[in-house]
């Protein structure tokens, strides 16, 4: 498949296999996403997450199985993939010694944007995202939720059909985590489907229109949001892993 066609899942993957040595990273892996979509990856340290997005955005190649984003195969068209594609990575991939700026500055043409259109919308990107204090500041002066708002806008740079993001919450301050829930809502409205990994269950609750579960690389519920038997909270502990309290009756004991 080698165009997208209306009805299609933007993004889906069939029996999508990685492993690494003696440890699977995912097995057997069945997705499909429609345009539009707010998909919640989640699932404990270790699950698989962070090797899902890999998969699907051309940075690992699977064992088995195959995988398609916006009509591009991920293995086969990958130059394909990265121009319908953005991309918020764990580790953020920024350069210290750049502004704020230059990084969205840097990215534009390799996009094949022109001087005007990457200044324009680096402008647009940098308001929406409340940046425009940051604009000359150089990444390693930048706190995490600065750095992270920067690798956002230059995943949202050149107007993607798919965006993948993975922890985009972890380590924010309220106000971005609002910023970035309230743009993911209103571009998943304009039709662009969004992926994203989090340990926050109930702000993925919030704002995902389908949730995936994932232990130990398998999916252990594939499922929208509307058909949770309760909350994200109770299914997570139900599938996954239930809390199990220790106390340590030493803590806040202290002699009269």
């Amino acid at each position: 498949m080698e165009s997208v066609h209306e009805g299609f899942p933007l993004i889906c993957c069939r029996n999508l296999s990685r492993r690494f040595a003696a440890t699977t990273g995912v097995e057997g892996l069945d997705i499909a996403l429609p345009q539009g979509s707010v998909c919640a990856f989640l699932g404990p340290n270790g699950a698989g997450k962070s090797t899902t997005v890999k998969l699907l955005t051309g940075q690992l190649r699977p064992d088995s199985g195959e995988a398609t984003v916006a009509g591009w195969d991920v293995v086969r068209s990958p130059q394909e993939l990265k121009r319908c594609i953005g991309v918020l990575p764990d580790r953020l991939g920024l350069f210290d010694l750049l502004t704020v700026e230059e990084h969205l500055h840097m990215a534009g043409p390799i996009y094949g944007l022109s001087k005007i259109e990457t200044e324009s919308r680096t402008d647009e990107l940098l308001h929406v995202l409340g940046l425009d204090s940051a604009r000359y500041t150089y990444a390693d002066h930048c706190s995490h939720g600065t750095r992270k708002k920067t690798a956002l806008a230059m995943a949202l740079l050149h107007n993607p059909r798919v965006l993948f993001l993975d922890e985009p919450f972890e380590g924010v301050d309220p106000m971005t985590s609002h910023i970035i829930r309230d743009l993911l809502a209103s571009l998943a409205v304009r039709g662009v489907t969004v992926f994203f990994t989090s340990h926050s269950l109930s702000l993925a609750e919030r704002i995902a229109t389908h949730a995936i579960l994932l232990q130990k690389g398998r999916v252990v519920w594939n499922q929208p949001t509307s058909a949770l038997p309760a909350t994200m909270e109770e299914l997570y502990f139900d599938l996954i892993e239930a809390p199990n309290p220790q106390d340590l009756p030493w803590l806040g004991s202290h002699p009269s």
